[in-house]
């Protein structure tokens, strides 16, 4: 007898190649202290779940043992393009075996990026029987540079220019969402497929909702939200506040202001490990705006942004007493929003279900394109005085790509504070006018693919979003000419398509 010697993860392939992050340079100083610190915590840990998000928002991961991860931390880690390739509904939309029209020649025959875990974003999570690590990753094609289809790398990209005008964007995250209870453990399998989605969770409310902010509502979702409020802090995120909104179980809940990446690494990781955190004891949190629930009432995500000038440290928006009026650098950045919105609107609102909420009935929904300092029917709010004073863009729905709403607002913003917008013929109305925002995903695709995208994303991920698009578009509306329902009404293929997802 003998015993066998196995291969190292690295013979075996599993790693991106040997010594990438020091071949390429891809960490500074932090990383890479960051990086000695995790390689010694290693022993106490049993798996790390090595994470990025996908173009649709959803985290995507494989969970190494510790062991494994060791090699994965400066190497990388081979990953399959797959995401990028299916749309909501995990049809196939990019034609990756032949004219695929995306230009990232690693898409032909779906061929594997490299998935490198950025250090700073390493946490352990609290509880569970096996000691695990949640770390995002950062994609590179194997030539070292950052993929082209890659979120992250939009926002990276932002916050740079940024910051090379001595500018750091600063957010706050308020995030609505549904809590229910699982009726049965049937995964919805039935009927599934590529582009078939099975049943939806059967779920059912915690209370009647319809008492705003009431504290009797709040007490009852409390036994979840409370120990899920404790979780969240143990990782780290700055929670500031979980509240009772309107709807049967409807929650809203707020971090602190954070740094732009900052953000949209807690979203992404908020968001998962909300899902995961409620799903353990038999409950069902979605992010999906209108769900086909009795009584529900829309879900929003509002992005509170402001920027600080780097050399005072002072807010640009900042106001002068309650009657200074907006600061010059807000309104301009706001001019910047309203002059891409309708070009960027599908990256805040990317889903068929998502133009729900904005329909006219809802008077609380911003339907209008503009800006106000009360009016909550309009895009944009200005909110606060003096150095606290922000905008908050109240149009995003909680299952959007954080990375890519963040850089859209951040990249319109920047846009009309450096570059002030001319008139142009974009279809958009004049900044003050009652114009309505898209009112359907298809509008929204429409103005996306004849706009000025590509400046912000790069002309592949233009490509390949509108594929995804195009793809789960058709889908739905071959579902609606076989299956007619009332207009205004949440139909069973957006529950099927989003509810369980996201």
């Amino acid at each position: 007898m003998y015993a066998r010697s196995w291969s190292s993860p690295a013979e075996q392939g599993s790693v991106g190649r040997p010594s990438f992050v020091a071949d390429h340079g891809l960490w500074d100083q932090a990383r890479l202290a960051a990086a000695e610190r995790i390689e010694a915590s290693l022993a106490g840990l049993d798996f790390v779940r090595l994470v990025y998000g996908d173009p649709h928002g959803l985290a995507r991961s494989k969970t190494l043992t510790a062991a494994a991860f060791r090699s994965v931390l400066r190497n990388g880690m081979n990953f399959s393009p797959g995401p990028y390739l299916f749309d909501t509904g995990h049809a196939v939309a990019v034609d990756f075996l032949g004219e695929h029209g995306i230009g990232v020649d690693e898409i032909a025959g779906a061929g594997n990026f490299i998935l490198v875990p950025d250090p700073l974003t390493f946490h352990p999570l609290p509880g569970g029987d096996a000691r695990t690590a949640w770390v995002i990753g950062d994609e590179y094609l194997r030539d070292g540079s950052p993929h082209p289809l890659s979120s992250r790398a939009v926002l990276r990209r932002v916050v740079d220019r940024y910051t090379e005008q001595d500018l750091a964007p600063v957010l706050g995250l308020e995030v609505e969402w549904y809590l229910t209870r699982r009726l049965d453990d049937t995964p919805g399998n039935r009927g599934n497929g590529f582009g078939l989605q099975g049943p939806a969770p059967r779920v059912a409310a915690l209370n009647a909702g319809y008492q705003f902010n009431l504290d009797a509502h709040y007490d009852t979702l409390a036994p979840l939200t409370d120990p899920l409020g404790l979780h969240l802090l143990a990782l780290g995120l700055p929670l500031r506040s979980m509240e009772h909104e309107s709807g049967p179980g409807q929650v809203e809940t707020t971090f602190s202001p954070m740094s732009a990446l900052d953000t949209a690494d807690a979203m992404l990781l908020f968001r998962t490990v909300t899902k995961n955190w409620c799903a353990r004891r038999g409950h069902h949190a979605s992010f999906m705006s209108q769900p086909l629930l009795d009584a529900a009432d829309p879900s929003g995500w509002h992005l509170n942004q402001s920027v600080t000038d780097l050399t005072t440290g002072a807010n640009l928006f900042g106001t002068e007493g309650p009657s200074g009026g907006p600061a010059p650098h807000a309104k301009a950045y706001a001019e910047g929003l309203l002059d891409w919105a309708r070009e960027l609107f599908l990256l805040s609102v990317p889903t068929v279900n998502g133009y729900r909420r904005l329909a006219a009935e809802h008077t609380l929904a911003p339907t209008r394109l503009g800006w106000s300092q009360e009016d909550r029917s309009a895009m944009l709010r200005l909110v606060g005085q003096g150095a606290g004073a922000h905008l908050e863009n109240r149009i995003g729905e909680p299952c959007a790509n954080p990375y890519l709403a963040a850089a859209a607002q951040l990249f319109a913003g920047l846009e009309g504070m450096t570059a002030p917008p001319a008139p142009a013929d974009t279809g958009a109305p004049p900044h003050g006018a009652a114009g309505l925002v898209p009112q359907h995903l298809r509008e929204a695709l429409d103005a996306f693919r004849a706009g000025r995208a590509a400046r912000l994303l790069g002309a592949p991920l233009t490509a390949c979003l509108t594929k995804l698009k195009e793809s789960e578009l058709r889908r739905y509306d071959t579902w609606s000419r076989t299956a007619p329902t009332a207009p205004g009404q949440v139909t069973q293929w957006e529950q099927r398509e989003y509810f369980g997802a996201y």
